[in-house]
């Protein structure tokens, strides 16, 4: 099942800069701070920063209750794997696709 967006990474060339602009904007302290991921969480969105993102824009990432399937799906619509299943720790996992029109879709499926 879909649950929506829930998920929404920005690929960052400067993690510090990224990271005090997004702290004073949101107004909240990020709640993982770490050299390759900084994340907040904005009611139920989390926004992260990367910086080894792809360069073409931020990534939403959708929440479903199986991965595997839901990458299925998308790869049976047409849809090239951008990123293997991942797992990102806590139980949690993640994949991405590009579609036919170059648009990365991600998936992340919590523990």
């Amino acid at each position: 099942m879909n649950q929506g967006i829930k998920v929404v990474i920005y690929p960052v060339t400067d993690l510090a800069r990224a990271k005090a602009t997004f702290q004073k904007f949101l107004g909240v302290e990020p709640y993982t701070d770490s050299p390759y991921y900084v994340g907040f969480r904005v009611g139920y969105l989390d926004i992260g920063l990367d910086p080894n993102g792809h360069k073409v824009g931020m990534t939403a990432y959708y929440a479903v209750d199986d991965i595997k399937q839901s990458l299925q799906s998308l790869l049976d619509a047409g849809a090239q794997i951008e990123q293997e299943i991942k797992d990102i720790g806590g139980g949690g996992l993640i994949a991405s696709v590009r579609d036919a029109d170059g648009n990365i879709i991600g998936l992340r499926q919590s523990s």
